[in-house]
């Protein structure tokens, strides 16, 4: 029997009213779902391209510079030591001063050495006494060999007196003028022009002379020009003589190759010379050439054994085209910079790179003149995404194309520079630089 509350209800459609009811909206619920997803949403339309600097890369004529570290040392070197025996009497120069050739710098007694010089003296004239009587009985006995008045026995025995006081009169100039030697010896003079130590032995006190066994003295060595000796690596090495070969670059060997000096606390390299010197083999221990630099030195700065930075050509003139050394990045074991197309899409190119210019630094291939290189804004570009870029000029840095060691006296001007919108100046813009290493 039903009940009056559900009187005028099917029994089955009132026990599945609710479940049919549920499906309904269910369904209702999946339509509102699906219009919604077929709408965008604001937040999630694409972001505006990124904001990017570019530069057309510089076009310029450069020549590489190498450093190396070397030290300095004085081309003559003196240990004076004394020749002669004897009691210091004298030392008159000041320690640590520049002395020049011929100035005395210590006195030994020379007393007994004068004295010895008196006794030869003496022989030497007794030996000539002995000569000339030889001599004249000779003549003697010549003349009476004439007239058979004596034998010829006499005549040899009077002609070998002759010859045995020759040999004593030489002997006794000899004796002479090895005692006139150690008399003069007893001064000891600079044998050359230099900056002298400090006093080995002081007054008073007796020296030995004699070969072996000589008491040193003191030290000189020369002031002006000054040697600067680098070690250079077996690869440097083959370059240069690859550059000589193609005749791009002069040969040490064969011309005077300019180089440039600076000392530890200097900046740049304010002394200028050439090389003078390269040894003729390869140090197998160390696999490196020996060369030699040698400069003036009128301002005396550069002091034997000090540490010192030299910078000869590493390259003959060439052009190449410059980007800021930041402009460059690294794909695993590449180096890659980003362009941008004429549609401003964003492209990777692979790039050689050259020696570090200052900032800048040279690309030996991977990139053409016309190229809009990314400068600024690397990190917001990617390959194949739109960016929106601002063009401007690589500025150029001047000082560091020039002659490291003339500030412009003596550059080598370049005969381009080329960049969208300038016009190169050559006698404006030096051409060289010196590196910060012997490899880029």
């Amino acid at each position: 029997m039903m009940s009056p509350a559900t009187q005028g209800f099917p029994s089955d459609d009132y026990a599945t009213w609710p479940h049919k009811c549920g499906l309904s909206v269910l369904a209702v619920l999946m339509v509102i779902g699906l219009c919604g997803c077929g709408s965008k949403s604001p937040d999630a339309q694409a972001p505006p391209p990124a904001a990017v600097t570019v530069a057309h890369p510089v076009q310029k004529v450069v020549t590489e510079w190498d450093t190396y570290t070397g030290y300095l040392e004085a081309p003559e070197s003196v240990s004076l030591a004394a020749r002669v025996s004897g009691l210091i009497t004298e030392a008159p120069f000041v320690e640590g001063s520049i002395v020049k050739k011929g100035d005395v710098l210590f006195v030994i007694d020379d007393r007994p050495f004068k004295a010895d010089l008196d006794a030869k003296l003496a022989q030497q004239q007794a030996a000539e006494a002995q000569q000339s009587v030889a001599k004249v009985t000779f003549n003697r006995v010549e003349g009476l060999r004439t007239d058979n008045a004596v034998s010829q026995q006499d005549l040899d025995n009077a002609r070998a007196s002759i010859d045995q006081a020759d040999a004593a009169v030489s002997g006794a100039k000899a004796a002479v003028e090895s005692s006139r030697l150690n008399l003069e010896w007893c001064k000891v003079l600079s044998p050359i022009n230099g900056r002298v130590s400090n006093k080995l032995v002081t007054v008073g006190n007796l020296v030995n002379g004699g070969q072996g066994q000589a008491t040193p003295l003191t030290t000189i060595e020369s002031v002006t020009p000054m040697y600067c000796y680098v070690d250079i690596d077996e690869h440097s090495v083959l370059k240069y003589q690859k550059l000589a070969f193609e005749k791009k670059l002069v040969s040490a060997r064969d011309g005077k190759v300019p180089c440039y000096v600076g000392l530890s606390n200097e900046i740049g390299y304010p002394h200028d010379g050439f090389i003078d010197f390269v040894d003729n083999h390869i140090d197998p221990t160390t696999g490196t050439l020996r060369e030699r630099g040698i400069l003036e030195n009128n301002s005396g700065l550069l002091t034997p054994g000090f540490f010192a930075r030299l910078c000869i050509p590493g390259s003959g003139q060439y052009q190449t085209m410059l980007v800021p050394d930041t402009a460059i990045g690294s794909d695993q074991n590449q180096r890659i910079v980003l362009v941008v197309n004429d549609q401003n899409v964003v492209e990777a190119r692979v790039v050689q790179m050259g020696a570090l210019f200052g900032a800048l630094r040279s690309v030996l291939s991977g990139l053409k003149p016309e190229d809009r290189v990314i400068i600024n804004g690397q990190m917001h570009a990617r390959p194949g995404a739109p960016v929106a870029p601002t063009e401007q000029t690589i500025q150029i840095d001047s000082a560091a194309f020039s002659d490291p060691g003339s500030g412009g006296a003596r550059t080598i001007p370049s005969t381009e520079e080329t960049s969208p919108g300038e016009t190169a100046n050559p006698a404006a813009e030096p051409s060289t630089q010196p590196t910060t290493g012997n490899n880029p």
